[in-house]
């Protein structure tokens, strides 16, 4: 059987460990062909779970749990560079595949089992991601398998939907993977690079599923392999600038300059729409600060040469990328999804993305 590391971050970790090595217990995939890597980023306000991890997990590596190996980081690498590690752990050790563990949330007892299946049947999969259940309504789907937005947004695919009333094959191409439980080929990423440690929160499971994409490799949904996540959605300051900030990187760095000219005005009349909600909420100082990142030199200088790598090692058009694109935009929390959204701008979206993929043919 292939060896698989399991990354695990952690990030104040302690309330839900519990719940990690009663899964990991019960794993149907051979343990001794397994890693756990816990990488702990350190939490602003509660600090290290490093202590409480040794006391939990090492008694019990490679005997009832895989053999566990701890990262600890000296700061918060975010999600991006916190999984970088584990990633730099897992090629170094020669494994076959890693598998991204979500920090509140744990496996169904066949779920790696049946991820490295799907991957070991399909070369051309490049990145797969379990049914992500909500927990403890395990009947309602958290996602299986992400949106991708024409605007670079991205959001949870049939949030709350009732996992019995989907109708998705086995095996089946999404718009990206959700970086909440996902498995990747360590031959890809040696070949084509960790995540983006410049996204640092939030979208670098879209970049990296657009990479795949953009090479020639599937993004796909692993039905039948479940993972239950304590989801909590958030709506904060830091947030709201890493996905405004992130999804012109993905713009940016996937598209090219035609492309970006004819979604140009639909990309405006939605600014004008974002700033209106972030003054709304006493945010449009960070809404700011978004554009002033953008009008820096530097920055633009290195999305730049990030994007000339993208655009050298492509091998499908931007037809075939934004051929999985979704026209509307759904977020998770009600205020969010406010009439002018639901009638107003998604409307507008749904009938500009239909003329304009009608003219975006290379």
């Amino acid at each position: 059987m292939p060896k698989v590391a399991i990354v695990y971050l952690s990030f104040n970790s302690d309330i839900y460990l519990n719940d990690v090595i009663s899964s990991l217990e019960k794993i149907t995939y051979p343990k001794d062909q397994v890693e756990l890597i816990v990488v702990d980023n350190p939490h602003p306000v509660f600090g290290s779970s490093l202590r409480n991890l040794e006391e939990k997990l090492l008694p019990l590596s490679g005997d009832g749990i895989p053999h566990v190996t701890l990262l600890p980081q000296a700061e918060n690498k975010g999600f991006a560079g916190g999984n970088n590690a584990g990633i730099s752990w897992a090629i170094e050790h020669d494994f076959d595949y890693v598998y991204f563990h979500n920090n509140d949330g744990f496996m169904a007892a066949d779920c790696l089992e049946k991820m490295v299946l799907a991957m070991e049947h399909d070369n051309h999969i490049g990145v797969a991601q379990s049914l992500v259940l909500l927990y403890p309504e395990t009947e309602l789907i958290n996602t299986a398998g992400n949106n991708f937005h024409y605007l670079g947004f991205g959001y949870c695919g049939n949030f709350r939907k009732n996992k019995n009333s989907i109708l998705a094959g086995a095996v089946e191409d999404v718009g990206y993977a959700s970086g909440a439980s996902l498995i990747m080929r360590v031959s890809l990423l040696k070949k084509y690079g960790a995540w983006d440690a410049d996204f640092f929160l939030y979208h670098e499971d879209l970049e990296y599923s657009l990479r795949m994409q953009a090479i020639g490799y599937r993004t796909v949904l692993v039905r039948d392999a479940l993972f239950y996540h304590k989801y909590q959605f958030s709506r904060n300051q830091e947030k709201f600038y890493f996905m405004e900030r992130n999804r012109f990187a993905i713009m940016l760095l996937y598209f090219k300059l035609p492309t970006l000219l004819i979604l140009l005005p639909m990309a405006v009349v939605m600014e004008v729409g974002i700033l209106l909600f972030a003054l709304m909420h006493g945010w449009l100082e960070v809404k700011l600060s978004v554009y002033r990142y953008w009008l820096n030199r530097e920055h633009w200088q290195l999305w730049l040469k990030k994007r000339s790598i993208i655009q050298t090692v492509r091998t499908r058009t931007d037809f075939q990328i934004l051929k999985s694109a979704s026209d509307t935009v759904i977020f998770d929390e009600k205020d969010i999804n406010n009439p002018l959204l639901v009638y107003v701008a998604n409307p507008l979206m749904q009938v500009y993305w239909f003329i304009a993929k009608k003219i975006i043919l290379w």
